[in-house]
């Protein structure tokens, strides 16, 4: 069971033990601080993420009044490029940072603290009245989103299918998501057919396959939770046969090759301010709590004390980026401690 990390890390059931295991739910644990604190934290970056910095924002301000927290949504590259100047204290990011973030962060002097989140399942949506999909290969993924592709409708894809064109949408270029779906798909990051509807908005790519009989997209799972009634989960065949993105294939490892985890990357030097600090702490303290409300799989209770005592430990760089093959998220973060 493996979850392409560029290069790959495993799922694996040391990793999702007591998945969700928590004391301290947002409404159930102990005030990170009193209502006199005051101030900014700006948060920008991934589309996927959001749902969970949204709700940490807002849980958050309900204890903390005085504290504006704003999350932006300019996709896991977009909100690198803020990230890595100092325009904003916290990157959310579907995907490790890159080579050429980590030189503009160094040229800016920015020393950042990666701290992973959770796990998300890219997954691959089709409207409702779409009857004759019932399962896609990576090859046949591969042969419609591929650069170059000459798929344009449905029975250029399988044999029996409808000669109906298809509509493609999917994330923007900045998108953390777009690179990990080419990477895996495609085998090139960035490596992509453009003639599609493109938006870093997954909300977005939602109302297009929702409005359009002969749509195909992809995007978070958290987005089709949200909306499972306007839309149609496909699943995939990685070789083990079709299986769709859900809680359970998403916690065993089996939704392959299409699950992965997601980031915060929080400024290290943003991090000595109070507001800042005790929003990062209430983050990890209810992420098993958060990450699971807003449809995306939570790590275990151990995993998520490794990912608090990084952060209080102010350990800077990424150990995601470049990770070696094979390696699970729980032994990367332990060959860092």
């Amino acid at each position: 069971m493996k979850l392409f990390l560029m290069p790959a890390i495993v799922l694996s059931t040391l990793i999702i033990a007591g998945c969700g295991e928590t004391n301290n739910g947002p409404n159930s644990g102990p005030s990170t601080g009193s209502t006199s604190l005051t101030g900014a934290v700006k948060i920008d970056g991934s589309s996927t993420v959001l749902p969970i910095s949204s709700a940490a924002a807002e849980e958050f301000m309900k204890e903390h009044p005085k504290v504006k927290v704003t999350v932006g949504r300019k996709g896991t590259g977009g909100g690198f490029k803020r990230f890595c100047i100092e325009e904003t204290d916290i990157n959310d990011a579907s995907r490790p940072i890159k080579d050429k973030e980590k030189e503009l962060s160094k040229e800016h002097n920015i020393e950042y603290i990666e701290l992973p989140v959770g796990f998300d399942g890219i997954s691959v949506l089709v409207n409702p009245k779409n009857k004759f999909v019932d399962h896609f290969t990576v090859e046949e993924l591969r042969k419609i989103w591929q650069p170059g592709s000459t798929v344009t409708k449905w029975s250029d894809v399988r044999q029996g299918w409808p000669e109906k064109e298809i509509k493609l949408y999917g994330p923007g270029a900045a998108s953390g998501t777009f690179d990990y779906f080419t990477k895996v798909i495609n085998g090139e990051e960035g490596a992509s057919r453009t003639d599609y509807t493109a938006s870093e908005d997954d909300n977005t790519l939602v109302t297009g396959i929702a409005g359009d009989e002969n749509s195909l997209g992809y995007f978070g799972f958290a987005y089709y939770v949200e909306n499972k009634d306007k839309l149609k989960l496909v699943p995939v065949d990685g070789g083990a046969g079709p299986i769709a993105p859900s809680i359970e294939t998403i916690k065993e490892g089996t939704y392959q090759p299409l699950s992965r985890p997601v980031f915060i990357y929080v400024n290290k030097a943003a991090a000595e301010r109070a507001e800042v600090d005790q929003f990062v702490n209430f983050y990890l303290d209810n992420a098993a709590v958060l990450v699971g409300e807003v449809g995306y799989i939570p790590f275990s209770a151990d995993i998520y004390k490794m990912v608090q005592a990084r952060y209080q430990a102010r350990k800077t760089g990424s150990i995601f980026s470049g990770a070696e093959a094979g390696a699970t998220v729980e032994g990367i973060l332990k060959s860092a401690e």
